[in-house]
């Protein structure tokens, strides 16, 4: 299991981002976003202190 995830779930870190995560890849492709790790991390530098809230709204958008 990835740190940043234990940070999120465990810890409720709300600034915990994961932008490795196959998941937010394949969101963030469906929504317009970067797909590249660096480029992601950098656009969601805009989402601080609540990262962890957008990787949610990325994976919901994903699966629907």
């Amino acid at each position: 299991m990835d740190r940043r995830l234990c940070e999120m779930r465990a810890l409720a870190d709300p600034d915990s981002f994961l932008p490795t995560d196959l998941g937010v890849k394949r969101a963030a492709d469906l929504n317009g976003l970067p797909t590249d790790p660096a480029a992601l991390t950098e656009r969601a530098k805009a989402w601080r202190p609540w990262r962890a809230y957008a990787l949610m709204h990325l994976w919901h958008s994903e699966a629907s």
